[in-house]
């Protein structure tokens, strides 16, 4: 291990190794031209400086005074960029030791114009040129006009809709879709908040969706318009296919008193795809698989084709086997259909 003197006599090896190679001929001979390239390089630097250059500063915007019953549909931006031209000295004085100060526009000031406030270009360019070098050319500004829109409190209560598409994964299908809240507050003008009837959520596509899916949206901007809350939530339910097969019997529909449709099987399969949620709840009778009389006179065939006239909205994909049945129009005595119509009674 070093000791205090060990390291004191390494200490002045090391200074002494320093100082005699600063002070030896090629040492000297070196530094000598370091410095006169740090001399030119100034020289450049100053020269070049002098030449015209244009560059973009970024200046901070503020509306005071705002009371608050006043809410801001539509705000000012919160900066605007300059493209100004002038010395590379005066830029870089922009750039390193000088701060712009923001665009402050009292709301006060423009109460009497409205709801929709667009404040003059002119006034926007003479903020701008106060803060400026005589000598500074202001070449653009973005963006060129300011405006804003605001509310007296006027506001309504409109429902949320889903501004995407969800598309679930093999032998998945979307149950439900949810939005987290289903409604918000807009505020805008009279005359604009008349118009805005629904609030969309931004655009989305969601595929191979094969679990519960939430995410956190924000709601389409409209120009003068203020949503609160301005984002929701959107869930996507999805639930498992499961198939089911149920026997159901065929029907003959609006035929005349005293006739009667015989198939050949009178009852056929139809088969379905049904979402775990409500597979217990979907039943045979919810299906209607029948036979008009007007086809019947219609049909140039030996069989009948069947037609699925009625089915419950949670069953997809439903297939009929068989598809067409053989038949006969039974004609009924009066007496036959006279006791049916007692019983009936």
């Amino acid at each position: 291990m070093f000791d205090r003197k060990n390291i004191k006599r390494y200490y002045l090896i090391f200074v002494r190794q320093i100082r005699n190679f600063l002070l030896s001929t090629k040492s000297r001979e070196f530094l000598i031209f370091l410095f006169f390239v740090f001399v030119s390089l100034c020289f450049w630097f100053l020269q070049t400086m002098n030449d015209t250059y244009q560059t973009e500063f970024k200046i901070p915007v503020r509306l005071k005074n705002v009371p608050k019953e006043v809410v801001m549909t539509s705000e000012l931006p919160k900066e605007i960029r300059v493209k100004v031209e002038d010395r590379g000295t005066v830029l870089l004085n922009y750039m390193l030791g000088r701060t712009f100060f923001p665009l402050t526009f009292d709301f006060e000031d423009y109460q009497e114009k409205g709801s929709y406030v667009r404040i003059p270009q002119e006034e926007v360019l003479k903020k701008i040129t106060t803060q400026l070098n005589n000598s500074t050319q202001l070449l653009s500004v973005y963006p060129d006009t300011l405006d804003f829109i605001y509310s007296k409190g006027v506001a309504k209560k409109v429902p949320v809709a889903v501004g995407g598409e969800v598309s679930a994964g093999r032998q998945y299908y979307v149950s439900e879709i949810r939005v987290i809240p289903d409604s918000v507050v807009v505020y805008a003008p009279q005359g604009v908040l008349n118009t805005v009837l629904t609030a969309y959520t931004q655009p989305f596509h969601w595929t191979n969706v094969t679990d519960t899916l939430r995410k956190h949206l924000n709601l389409q901007k409209l120009h003068g318009v203020k949503f609160v809350p301005s984002s929701v939530d959107v869930m996507a339910c999805v639930d498992m296919y499961s198939e089911k097969t149920f026997d159901v019997p065929v029907v003959g529909i609006s035929f005349p008193q005293g006739k009667v449709l015989r198939t050949f099987p009178s009852k056929v399969q139809v088969t379905c795809q049904v979402g775990l949620k409500n597979f217990k709840s979907v039943k045979a009778s919810d299906f209607l698989v029948g036979v008009s009389y007007a086809d019947v006179l219609d049909n140039k065939s030996e069989k009948l084709t069947l037609t699925l006239r009625r089915y419950p909205d949670a069953a997809t994909h439903i297939r009929i086997n068989p598809l067409s049945v053989d038949y006969l129009i039974e004609q009924q005595t009066v007496e036959k259909v006279v006791k049916k119509e007692e019983v009936a009674e």
